[in-house]
């Protein structure tokens, strides 16, 4: 069964309600996106996503609260996942999806917005490249257990402890939920040289416009 056959729900949830206003400008022509200002452990979906750092230390931020809520179990299963995909360091255009150990959510999705903790990426593709990826472990959660995944809540991406500018920022996370539904990558190598490639693009955009990246050609996985 392949997942494309069951729209994911999209939930957009923040505390910060200067983001919560830039996501309703990015994704008003954006069906099945539902924004609202609360807190994500109030989304009672499949999985929630986390911006975190390239080893998984929950200790600041959104992951210290979702740590807080789900136990320190899952901040060792973050771990070992990234010890087991990446050696240790989770690059940036990358996620890793665990267990939650918990019902709701049942899963966790982890993808690095910053190297460290506390980094400012205000200035970085880093918050398209984290949402893009975080996306992408749905893909291949649903393709290993499909229809695992139906639905998804997500924070606003290096908008706290990155310092990125809530325009910026929901701006960049639609452009990394619209290469989720026009692309499927092999990998995230794949899907980090296709963000990258086209840099120049998105660096000299204006906060205010949105950019779509565009899919290679060569795409197998095209939906």
């Amino acid at each position: 069964m392949d997942d494309t056959r069951s729209p994911l729900r999209v939930v957009l949830a923040d505390v910060n309600a200067s983001v919560v206003e830039a996501w309703r400008a990015a994704f008003a022509d954006v069906p099945g996106v539902e924004v609202r200002v609360g807190s994500i452990l109030d989304e009672h979906v499949d999985a929630w996503v986390s911006p975190t750092n390239a080893r998984g230390r929950m200790d600041g931020g959104v992951d210290a609260v979702i740590r807080r809520h789900l136990g320190a179990g899952i901040q060792l299963r973050v771990q070992r996942a990234i010890r087991d995909e990446a050696a240790g360091a989770l690059p940036v255009g990358s996620a890793v999806c665990v267990p939650s150990g918990a019902t709701n959510p049942r899963f966790l999705i982890s993808a690095p917005t910053m190297a460290g903790s506390s980094q400012n990426v205000s200035e970085t593709l880093n918050v398209a490249l984290a949402c893009a990826a975080a996306f992408q472990a749905v893909h291949r959660q649903n393709a290993a257990a499909p229809g695992s995944i139906r639905s998804v809540a997500l924070v606003g991406m290096g908008a706290r402890a990155g310092r990125v500018p809530a325009r910026v920022c929901a701006n960049l996370m639609w452009t990394g939920y619209t290469l989720f539904n026009d692309h499927r990558f092999e990998d995230y190598d794949d899907l980090r040289a296709t963000v990258l490639a086209q840099l120049d693009d998105l660096e000299s955009a204006p906060v205010t416009q949105r950019v779509r990246i565009s899919p290679p050609a060569r795409g197998t996985g095209r939906r």
